[in-house]
């Protein structure tokens, strides 16, 4: 095998000379590591698990291997198709279908003049459900903006209520004991503790208001003492995401599900600067702040149209508070006769002082 590896032998003792890399009839395979030696590597291998989405990295959406199998003949009549396919990332959630019968794959030489054809190609498709991933949400939103002092936080239990036994407070002395955010094998979160009780926090703050642009902060929170982020995603929907001006330190993609409709887009970190969600902790977060410009037949600041219809992390849906939260204009009626009595009370002091 290159590019990957079985996690076990099996049984193999029948083999005695060239010993199989595994004799298991249902092996689990996992990806190499990027510095894996070059002799055990394969084209578009060892990424380390870790597949970034297709319309932020092409180059790092696909992981390859290949494999010998051996006892399988050298036609297509004899050559099977395997069967009962299981993706893990790392989690559960993904549920494949059988193999099918594709055409058969082609191949181009070293110099590119000669044109190889597979003995047979076959494709299986696995589809996601975050149903069968997780029963709670795995991240949530909060949302603030200048016009209010009041920070609508993200739902009490948004991902499900825990004890205070199985999170940690962030000013703990447990966080200096070594290997604390060391990943457990059955990927078990060690969270901090808060209300919401979430790996993932986003948190959208509408920041200025100018006369033809309007301007947003976005930030992200990771609250898991035992798991980082890398090559993370955050997909917004907002009507205005049509006429985005600037993104000043994400990388940002339009996303076009509906075709005609441009109210979707895809925020991604900066390579090398904050493409790596690190670890809850005083680094555990990143941030940035949008620019857009305003349509001024749709744009208003009223019931909480400046605040977005629908948030992903990592292509898991958020949990967004209650609409009744959302931080809300000040009453200009109350403004209103706020002044009105303020000016009757300067006309009573004006009128006192004359007698």
């Amino acid at each position: 095998m290159l590019g990957a590896q079985a996690t076990e032998q099996g049984d193999c003792s029948k083999f005695k000379i060239a010993i199989p890399h595994s004799c298991k009839r249902n092996p689990s395979v996992v990806d190499l590591l990027p510095d894996a030696p070059f002799n055990q590597q394969f084209t578009n291998c060892c990424k380390g698990g870790v597949l970034a989405s297709w319309g932020q990295d092409p180059t790092a959406a696909v992981a390859a291997f290949q494999i010998s199998v051996g006892l399988s003949g050298r036609s297509n009549k004899t050559v099977k198709l395997p069967k009962n396919f299981t993706l893990l990332g790392p989690g559960p959630g993904y549920t494949c279908g059988p193999a099918k019968f594709v055409p058969s794959s082609h191949f181009l030489s070293a110099d590119g003049r000669r044109k190889a054809q597979a003995l047979m190609t076959w494709n299986v498709t696995c589809t996601y459900s975050k149903f069968l991933a997780s029963k709670n949400p795995s991240c949530c939103v909060s949302f603030s903006s200048f016009y209010s002092t009041k920070i609508v936080p993200c739902p009490a239990c948004a991902c499900g209520c825990q004890s205070n036994n199985t999170c940690i407070m962030s000013n703990s002395t447990l966080l200096q004991k070594p290997g604390i955010n060391t990943p457990r094998k059955d990927n078990t979160p060690l969270l901090q503790c808060t209300k919401h009780m979430c790996p993932v926090r986003v948190h959208w703050h509408l920041k200025l208001n100018y006369e033809s642009y309007w301007r947003v902060k976005i930030a992200i929170t990771n609250f898991n003492f035992r798991r980082n982020y890398s090559q993370w995603t955050l997909v917004v929907q907002h009507p205005n995401l049509n006429n985005v001006t600037q993104v000043f330190s994400f990388n940002y993609k339009s996303l076009l599900p509906y075709q005609a409709i441009n109210d979707t887009g895809m925020f991604y970190g900066m390579k090398f600067f904050n493409d790596y969600l690190m670890e809850a902790g005083p680094y555990g977060n990143v941030q940035s702040e949008m620019l857009l410009q305003k349509d001024k037949s749709e744009f208003t600041l009223k019931q909480g149209w400046g605040f977005p219809r629908r948030v992903y992390f990592n292509g898991e849906e958020c949990m967004l508070p209650p609409p009744d939260q959302y931080p809300f204009l000040p009453n200009s009626a109350c403004l209103y006769s706020f002044g009105i009595l303020k000016v009757a009370a300067s006309a009573l002091l004006i009128l006192r002082w004359i007698w």
